[in-house]
């Protein structure tokens, strides 16, 4: 982690990592500092972009999308890869779009409600996007842990 952050800071981002809606008076208590010198440091910590966001983690299954998976797209030519994840963004679907090196240029996560949805997404969405000149799908069975990175 960057210098310019102290024990305060990663202090708080440690609990915030925990469970982001904790009330600030309760992180100001659990650190015996003023609850106003939290406000402080997450404002700070969310100009300078830290703190991207708050967000609810959703049970995708208990939402009724049963299959996971990771697809690694390969495009015609590197000259479509912007054009192409700016049209990956308009699928709802998918969940996660990384650019990549190595045998794929664009690696994203889809969640679907079946393998038959996940069929129409990769057939009657990607691979009519411009550019797209093939997909290799990895089915996720299961998800062992999930984290952050660690605020050292």
């Amino acid at each position: 982690m960057n210098s310019q952050f102290d024990y305060i800071d990663k202090q708080i981002l440690t609990k915030l990592r925990l469970d982001a809606r904790k009330a600030y008076s309760q992180i100001a208590e659990e650190l015996k500092i003023s609850n106003s010198l939290v406000h402080q440091r997450i404002k700070k910590l969310s100009q300078e972009g830290v703190i991207k966001n708050t967000a609810f983690i959703l049970d995708e299954k208990k939402l009724g999308y049963k299959t996971k998976s990771y697809t690694g797209i390969r495009l015609r030519e590197a000259r479509f890869a912007k054009d192409v994840m700016k049209e990956l963004s308009k699928i709802e679907e998918i969940a996660e779009c990384n650019f990549v090196s190595g045998n794929y240029a664009i690696f994203i996560l889809i969640f679907a409600k079946d393998n038959e949805h996940l069929q129409k997404i990769l057939y009657d969405k990607v691979h009519l996007i411009n550019g797209v000149a093939g997909t290799d799908t990895f089915i996720c069975f299961d998800t062992c842990f999930k984290r952050n990175i660690p605020i050292d």
